[in-house]
């Protein structure tokens, strides 16, 4: 399961500063993200809250299921060790996205005390942020999935496994 989880004022988009948040709104970015996910295979855990306490309780309580967590933390970037300590103990690949670049905006934006806690972070590129953040976790989870192939390690196959190639030819 992925979590997808969305801080402070996010409940507003698409009519919070669309010149700078856009116009799409936040269950139309849970969509995308649930339809991204879909297509390997997770299901997605989303919330929304205006309160660190609500997020920082979602997060643990969920923490076993786990496999992967999208945030936007809104305010809460600028501020919240408790978030920044909370992250540090998943066991899962966390990406912070914003929607507007926070390193371009006012100065007290640019302080992140919650991105060294994330594998990673996604800025400035409006809603795609969080697509490209949900690929990116679901193609990481495929990947540690996926058997790895030594070419030198022998294989072995039972005789009634073999079948032959449909039109090809075979030698018995």
């Amino acid at each position: 399961m992925i979590l997808l989880v969305n801080g402070p004022n996010l409940n507003l988009l698409g009519e919070r500063e669309p010149a700078v948040y856009g116009s799409t709104t936040l269950p139309e970015i849970e969509r995308m993200v649930e339809e991204a996910c879909a297509a390997y295979g997770q299901k997605v855990k989303a919330v929304q809250s205006n309160y660190e306490g609500a997020i920082l309780d979602f997060l643990q309580e969920n923490r076993q299921e786990a496999r992967g967590v999208i945030i936007n933390p809104g305010a809460l970037t600028h501020t919240s060790f408790a978030l920044h300590d909370c992250l540090k103990a998943l066991t899962c690949p966390v990406v912070e996205v914003h929607l507007s670049n926070i390193h371009a905006r006012e100065e007290w934006r640019k302080t992140d005390v919650v991105s060294p806690a994330t594998r990673g972070q996604i800025v400035g590129l409006g809603p795609m942020g969080y697509y490209f953040a949900s690929v990116w976790i679901c193609s990481n989870i495929a990947e540690k999935e996926t058997p790895s192939f030594d070419e030198g390690a022998a294989i072995e196959v039972a005789p009634e496994e073999l079948q032959p190639v449909p039109g090809g030819e075979y030698e018995g």
